[in-house]
């Protein structure tokens, strides 16, 4: 199987490499410690996607003449980091660990690297999209030099595309070169993505070309933008009409396609109010409960987490009268503005506030039998208005009781 373009075109030294001149520079720390190759404990990459972590890791560990072990914290757990360092143990060489995504390791898993970082029996050198004073373990940041890696350019991109085409003696229009860069977005692989499907449209490319490949390139891989909202929608769908199957399945699909799995629980929650509500309370403790699942596990752990939760969320009754009422609320609101408060619910903490009615007629529901008083509790202009109306479940039952009493 041919690997793809942005695999074999890969740069391989420093002089290769497009952008992050702050940091690779003659003089510039990562050139620094490359040439004299004293390396930190360990080395933390942050930077958008496509922006060179990868590349820069293999550099350093070529230059440094090191065993580099790479895994990525998605599917990565506490057996494959002690598989590294009985590996690095056993070659006695100096050992590299890269691992990227190191934001999806939990607490747990990062303290588990933290010994072995410090002997020195692996140096770690770790990728993030994420900001790392939020993602990664004050212990482990505190050892870490943190290096911060930009965006690339359009001109960083051309570059690199030029170079690309140079080294597999092919061309394309210029006009094609500054679309693909400007459509990258910063993402070196994108653009190297962009250009390896070009050539299997057409040996000879022209902008008609061009424009196939990137509407083929949106509909396929850009799983942060058509496909991220088509998926997440499914799957609100599928809960929604009450489907585990339609739920399980799309949720995995996101999971699978590297969806943060705190965006996913952050939907959930929100789903468990808007379309469940109070026909059944406990599905915002389930989905609160699996954030907490997520936080302590990471990923891959959490995705049973996910999945049961969605799966949860699926079978349970629905009511939206929650959310309807929110809507209703809030229109009414800005329709009317502040409305007063009624005297008698009021707080009176001084003298001069009861005599002028704070709190006058209040009835205190614990001195009535079943703690039940029938007050007004609206301003007077919206007594007859009525604004959640329950419709299934719990808040059925809820309801039934209230007037049998």
């Amino acid at each position: 199987m041919t690997p793809p373009l942005a695999h074999t075109a890969r740069p391989t030294s420093l002089t290769e490499v497009v952008g992050q001149k702050h940091l690779i520079a003659l003089g510039k720390p990562l050139h620094t410690f490359i040439t004299t190759k004293q390396l930190p404990l360990s080395i933390i990459f942050w930077g958008p996607p496509g922006s060179g972590k990868t590349t820069l890791a293999r550099i350093i560990a070529r230059s440094v003449e090191a065993e580099c072990i790479e895994l990525s914290a998605v599917n990565t757990g506490k057996a494959d980091i002690e598989r590294a360092v009985n590996r690095a143990r056993l070659t006695q060489r100096k050992t590299i660990l890269f691992l990227d995504e190191i934001h999806r390791f939990n607490k747990a898993q990062q303290d588990a690297l933290l010994p072995h970082v410090e002997s020195g029996t692996l140096t770690l050198i770790g990728a993030t999209t994420e900001n790392p004073s939020f993602e990664v373990n004050n212990a482990l940041l505190s050892r870490s030099h943190v290096f911060i890696l930009n965006r690339l350019t359009d001109k960083d991109l051309e570059q690199l595309l030029t170079l690309t085409l140079t080294k597999l003696k092919k061309t394309v229009p210029q006009t094609c070169i500054t679309q693909i860069a400007h459509y990258a977005n910063g993402d070196a692989r994108q653009a190297l993505g962009i250009l390896e499907l070009l050539f299997t449209l057409s040996p000879s490319p022209t902008e008609a070309t061009l424009t196939e490949a990137l509407q083929k390139k949106h509909l396929h891989y850009d799983k942060n933008g058509e496909e991220h909202h088509n998926c997440i929608s499914a799957l609100h769908k599928s809960m929604r009409d009450s489907d585990p199957q339609g739920a399980a399945y799309w949720i995995m699909r996101m999971i699978e396609g590297g969806e943060k799995p705190e965006y996913l629980v952050r939907r959930m929650i929100r789903f468990a109010s808007e379309d469940i509500g109070l026909a059944d309370p406990r599905a915002l403790e389930q989905a609160t409960a699996t954030l907490h699942a997520v936080n302590l596990l990471g990923y891959p752990e959490c995705n049973t987490a996910l999945v049961q939760c969605a799966i949860y969320l699926s079978l349970a009754p629905k009511s939206n009268a929650v959310y309807q009422a929110v809507l209703t609320i809030k229109e009414l609101i800005q329709k009317t503005g502040n409305l007063p408060v009624p005297f008698h619910l009021r707080n009176a903490p001084t003298t001069f506030m009861k005599q002028i009615g704070y709190g006058k007629d209040y009835q205190y529901a614990h001195n009535a039998p079943d703690a039940q008083v029938n007050q007004q509790h609206l301003p007077s202009e919206l007594t007859d208005t009525t604004y959640y109306t329950p419709q299934r479940g719990w808040e059925i039952e809820q309801e039934e009781a209230k007037k049998s009493k």
